[in-house]
């Protein structure tokens, strides 16, 4: 599974995700500053779920129709590792291939991406 951490999301988080064998590149590393147009293209071109903070992501899939993966993390807990120790819970049960995943203090919520 790889990855594309968007600008907000915790380097400690990516570091966790990467210690455990993702592939994942970081926005904030590679190409700061770039729109998230910009990083929707990007993921698409690379196979790549998107990991961020930033909810416009789901107006730019939902609203344009770009069947690209999110995961849209909406606390972001109470240290920069947080997301990361959430999300490798969550890769053990759920597939996010196809999906815009929304994880809140509740619970978490896919949408199937089938435009």
């Amino acid at each position: 599974m790889r990855f594309l951490a968007n600008e907000n999301f915790p380097k400690p988080s990516v570091d966790i995700l990467r210690s455990k064998g993702y592939e994942v590149l970081s926005v904030s590393e590679m190409n700061p500053s770039i729109t998230d147009e910009a990083v929707v293209n990007w993921a698409n071109n690379e196979g790549r779920i998107i990991l961020t903070f930033d909810k416009d992501y789901g107006e730019i899939v939902f609203r344009y129709r770009i069947p690209c993966s999110v995961v849209f993390f909406r606390a972001k807990g109470e240290t920069p590792t947080d997301v990361g120790n959430t999300l490798l819970e969550i890769l053990k049960d759920i597939k996010l291939e196809g999906y815009f995943t929304v994880v809140d203090k509740t619970g978490i919520r896919q949408r199937e991406l089938k435009f």
